[in-house]
């Protein structure tokens, strides 16, 4: 499984909502959403799954306290690792799988994602996976899986 749970509530550079919320937002709501974004994300790590991959920005203190059986990720990528001329961290928690290995280091290396102005649609582009860093998971971790056709 290779799971994407949103990292709204998760994510070190959202942390600042749990105590000044956004506009239209109380702190228990914050704190609810958290404690929702924990659950699913304790809900992956912990699914009887043999092998396990689960992608998210580097966490904060409140969401790994909540997160069951919890373990530091066990290694962050970049998009120029991949090739995508720009910079975003990524996490990877991992379970009987081995760490990514580049596949076509460029340059570039622009901070597109974290220098978004504000808009509507801002979550939704700064949530985007590259498909360079898809397509190496698929390529890398394909191999592991066995897939046989159902019988119609």
């Amino acid at each position: 499984m290779v799971a994407h749970p949103p990292c709204t509530r998760l994510c070190n550079s959202g942390v600042r909502w749990l105590t000044v919320p956004p506009p239209g937002k109380t702190v228990e709501q914050m704190w609810a959403e958290l404690d929702e974004g924990a659950a699913l994300f304790s809900d992956f790590w912990n699914a009887p799954i043999e092998r396990i991959a689960i992608e998210n920005p580097v966490m904060h203190k409140h969401a790994k306290s909540r997160i069951l059986n919890f373990q530091d990720f066990a290694q962050s990528v970049q998009p120029w690792q991949f090739g995508h001329g720009e910079t975003k961290r990524t996490c990877l928690w991992l379970k009987n799988l081995p760490p990514l290995v580049p596949t076509e280091v460029v340059g570039g290396r622009d901070p597109r994602v974290h220098h978004m102005s504000p808009s509507p649609d801002r979550w939704k582009e700064r949530s985007r996976f590259f498909p360079g860093i898809a397509k190496a998971m698929a390529d890398q971790w394909g191999i592991f899986g066995t897939f046989a056709a159902s019988p119609t």
